[in-house]
């Protein structure tokens, strides 16, 4: 049954400006250098430079006006210009030409393909140079192809008989793969090829030049490494009957081995990330300086030859090639001063946005101690610049800042409040510095547990529970006391 009615909504609707900058508010400095560049070549109204004159760009209908006294006998019109480049020469509709499966606000994100040697592809050049017969070159490749990207054989090998059986009508044993997979074993890096990391650690041990401490290593993990896994090594010392400087040495030669040999070649492949800050605070007589990497807000100008040819086609504008032309070249003016509206106006954000977070913790970027900084969230800023949350958030984004104590990420700042006993609230980042220290002051042969760290808090006026303080103790990365045993 059909009805009608009167309705109130509330909607909140996003321009495409509005959209274009809250896109450009979260990109860092390397990538904006990037946009940048995309769209002055999508934009040809668009150039780098500085130009004040911007501000008087013409409308349509100032265009027209300044241009009445001139004739229609074209004596003036410019013979450079062809539309030829900006429109097509056939009469097909462009819907017909592009399929478009993505919203006009999604992002179109390319990724990169990388190219060279693959771990496997050097694993299978270096068994082509092995003496051995072709049955077993051939397992031997087909292992290769069975390794994990970090060099490991996960699979059993009772199932690579079968995958062989099944998928390549291959025959084989388990004693073939055996004496195969010493072959692949045989390869470098040293420790490839290994079911677990005991037999991986094994396997470089025993290419190393015969000493105390790669025999007593080689023991160590051959016959007691659950107890060196556990770090009971009074047992080991019992077991070996050995003193603890030769223990010492042996587990200094353990630790310097590789636990992931496949990801050698890869790991020298990787591309060194360079980090560009945003923002610069310094510390100069007691004064902080802020300023924004020049990078961040390049000089952009429109073109000088569009509005000109807004000008000139707006003389015959009862023309219909004539209209088609203005129209698209009031686009791409439209569509570049939009573009320079946005970056002026991610400039301005960027710079409260920052100045609020540099008042907030000014004791921090005056001393550089970690234990000096303030508790700070989102809505903290968001208040005091009177942006949203979110615009907040989108600054904070893979942002860095340059200060006289190094580089920070811009989420470094933010951090939760706790209350001590004096009801004073601190930053939880505080108390993860001096949990942080104290760990690191701790005796090694009795490293503090959870439950003295919480009574060390608790003597500085800290009062948290134990599940907090390991909570806390694993965002820091750091192991349990009996992992952080050492002799």
């Amino acid at each position: 049954m059909l009805k009608q009615g009167l309705f109130q909504k509330l909607q909140q609707k996003l321009s495409p400006q509005q959209i274009q900058l809250m896109k450009l508010l979260q990109v860092p400095t390397v990538e904006l250098e990037q946009r940048i560049k995309q769209e002055i070549e999508e934009n040809p109204a668009l150039e780098e430079g500085d130009d004040h004159a911007d501000d008087d760009l013409p409308t349509e209908e100032q265009a027209i006006a300044e241009n009445e006294d001139v004739g229609d006998d074209g004596e003036n019109e410019r013979d450079d210009f062809d539309l030829s480049d900006y429109f097509q020469d056939d009469d097909t509709p462009d819907y017909k030409l592009s399929v478009k499966n993505s919203g006009p606000d999604e992002e179109d994100r390319e990724m990169p393909l990388a190219g060279g040697t693959t771990f496997q592809d050097n694993m299978r050049s270096q068994l082509a140079l092995r003496d051995i017969d072709e049955r077993t070159e051939q397992l031997a490749e087909h292992l290769i192809g069975n390794l994990d990207e970090d060099g490991y054989l996960r699979r059993e090998l009772e199932a690579i008989v079968n995958d062989l059986a099944f998928s390549q009508n291959v025959m084989a044993t388990r004693e073939e793969l055996e004496k195969a997979l010493q072959e692949v074993q045989a390869l470098d890096p040293a420790g490839v090829a290994a079911r677990d990391l005991r037999e991986c650690l094994l396997l470089q041990v025993r290419r190393m030049p015969h000493s105390l401490e790669q025999r007593i290593a080689e023991e160590i993990l051959d016959k007691h490494f659950e107890a060196f896994s556990k770090k009971h090594y009074e047992r080991i010392l019992d077991k070996l009957e050995i003193d603890e400087e030769a223990l010492k040495g042996a587990i200094e030669l353990i630790v310097r081995l590789n636990p992931k040999p496949g990801n050698t070649l890869r790991e020298t492949d990787k591309p060194v990330q360079e980090i560009v800050p945003d923002f610069s605070v310094m510390a100069i007589d007691g004064q902080l300086e802020l300023s924004l990497n020049s990078r961040n807000a390049p000089e952009l100008r429109i073109s000088r030859t569009y509005r000109d040819m807004m000008q000139e086609y707006a003389r015959n504008k009862k023309d219909k090639d004539q209209r088609e032309a203005l129209q698209f070249i009031k686009q791409k003016l439209d569509s570049a001063k939009w573009f320079i509206d946005a970056i002026k106006q991610r400039q301005h954000t960027l710079l409260v946005t920052m100045e609020a977070i540099m008042e907030h913790q000014r004791e921090f970027f005056l001393t550089g101690d970690e234990t000096k900084l303030r508790p700070m969230i989102l809505k903290d800023i968001a208040e005091r610049v009177g942006l949203d949350i979110s615009t907040v958030s989108r600054v904070a984004n893979s942002k860095y800042v340059q200060t006289n104590y190094g580089t920070f990420l811009l989420k470094f700042f933010f951090s939760e409040s706790l209350s001590t006993e004096s009801g004073e609230e601190v930053s939880t980042r505080e108390v993860k510095k001096i949990l942080k220290d104290a760990i690191e002051a701790e005796d090694k042969r009795k490293p503090l547990t959870d439950d003295e760290l919480t009574a060390l808090l608790k003597e500085k006026g800290y009062n948290i529970a134990r599940r907090t303080v390991a909570k806390y103790r694993e965002q820091l990365n750091l192991p349990v006391a009996r992992l952080r045993k050492e002799l």
